[in-house]
């Protein structure tokens, strides 16, 4: 039989096998955009902007929906209500992770990120228990932050208020933190085993970034040492670039609004002073820093899609069946630039988390984490080292930005799995 003919007739079969699957599945999933064969919905997702194709698909199906990305559904929840019912109200059911092919390929289903069942639930006790011997949530971990924030200021100091790209510096404070709890040690910025790490660091995130689609997730449940090994690779890279990038958006933000950064260091200035380093005992007698930190990841909304999710059993779900094993997106912009929690969603202000007397206030919306089972086991910590690297570089240095504020562009890119701040350089300036 003539080649050509095999080749038609096999992708005939697969497109009619394609067509089939999706459409007797879509009878049971929440309704969504129709898929073609094969490739699903990935010609109307922009993947360089995937939450912003969800939040169209949203006003057209509601904020419950399904999209194919390939052959396979994934469950798309938009909205704090849907978002919180599922994270929360049925957090077991909703507790499973979806697959990521690039990072199976790496981890192999190892690690606390993107483990399952029963590896999953050992590893994050056992991380969980470790970091608290450390000194995770104890006042020497706050000690060590303060340490690195100091140093951090050191290094910043010795650009000699020269234009600089705050990156790098970041970067290796962030790192740092996370050496100090896993080797009880830190690192000079210019200690080469340090800068071998921070690389591979930067070079799997950038495989980890590629644009994903749906392939099977092989489970395993033993615990070995390569998943300790992976677990503490998860460590480092969630609690060094994820933190590092906050922290640089949030200078830039902090350098497109000089008033905010003013009302910063008067707050510094009066509650903290010149002659101690910052403290987490003075953040509830900061309501105004404390309202800028949590608007700097209100509105980077550094990761708008989550780590997809999946179901760990057969559920109903708003009268909708997803089978077990279905990947779940929730979109976290969707619950942080809502317009009836945050008006003007889309505007830099800390006065969304501040009432009007000027306190601090409270948000359910708050989920730049996460949240239920697979909350971001690093929560405390990053909440410190933010509060606490910001605080001390304000209260050091002034903010100098190398064009008119007004011009500065605090656009973002995706970059596949983080909005991230587009590159910029400023002048760290000695008090």
């Amino acid at each position: 039989m003539d080649p050509l003919v095999v080749l038609v007739l096999c992708l005939s079969c697969l497109l009619i096998l394609s067509a089939w699957r999706q459409r007797s599945g879509r009878g049971k999933l929440p309704p969504g955009p129709t898929p073609l064969p094969i490739i699903g919905n990935i010609l109307q997702i922009d993947v360089k902007d995937i939450s912003k194709s969800l939040s169209n698909f949203s006003k057209v199906y509601g904020p419950v929906f399904t999209v194919y990305f390939g052959m396979n559904p994934t469950v798309v929840l938009h909205g704090y209500e849907a978002v919180k019912e599922a994270l929360i109200d049925m957090g077991e059911e909703f507790s499973g992770r979806g697959s990521h092919p690039v990072i199976d390929r790496i981890s192999k289903g190892h690690g606390i990120i993107f483990s399952n069942g029963k590896r999953w639930k050992e590893t994050r006790r056992f991380s969980l228990m470790t970091l608290r011997n450390l000194g995770m949530g104890k006042r020497t971990i706050e000690d060590r932050v303060q340490e690195e924030a100091r140093c951090l200021v050191e290094e910043l100091r010795k650009t000699n208020a020269s234009p600089c790209d705050p990156t790098f510096f970041l970067c290796c404070a962030t790192c740092n933190v996370i050496c100090s709890i896993m080797f009880q040690n830190r690192f000079d910025y210019k200690d080469q085993n340090f800068l071998n790490l921070m690389e591979k660091i930067s070079e799997n995130n950038k495989y980890l970034s590629s644009p994903w689609m749906q392939e099977k997730h092989k489970q395993h449940l033993e615990f070995t040492f390569e998943n300790v090994v992976i677990t503490a690779l998860d460590l480092f890279e969630a609690g060094t670039e994820t933190t590092s990038t906050t922290l640089r958006y949030g200078l830039l933000l902090l350098l497109k609004h000089p008033e905010v950064t003013a009302k910063v260091q008067e707050e510094i200035e009066r509650v903290v002073g010149r002659h101690r380093s910052p403290c987490m005992q003075d953040r509830s007698h900061m309501p105004y820093t404390d309202a800028v930190v949590h608007e700097i990841q209100r509105y980077i909304d550094l990761v708008p899609t989550n780590a997809p999710h999946a179901v760990t059993c057969d559920i109903k779900f708003r009268n909708y069946f997803i089978p077990k094993g279905t990947t779940v997106l929730t979109s976290l912009t969707s619950v942080l630039h809502d317009d009836k929690e945050f008006p003007n969603p889309e505007l830099f202000d800390p006065g969304h988390f501040l009432d009007e007397s000027g306190n601090f206030k409270k948000s359910d919306y708050f989920m730049p984490f996460s949240a239920g089972k697979r909350i971001c086991v690093g929560e405390g910590l990053a909440r410190m080292e933010l509060f606490l690297f910001l605080t001390t570089i304000l209260q050091n240095c002034t903010l100098k930005s190398l064009v008119d504020p007004k011009d500065l562009n605090i656009t973002s890119i995706f970059n596949g799995l983080m909005y991230v701040p587009l590159s910029y350089q400023l002048c760290f300036i000695p008090v």
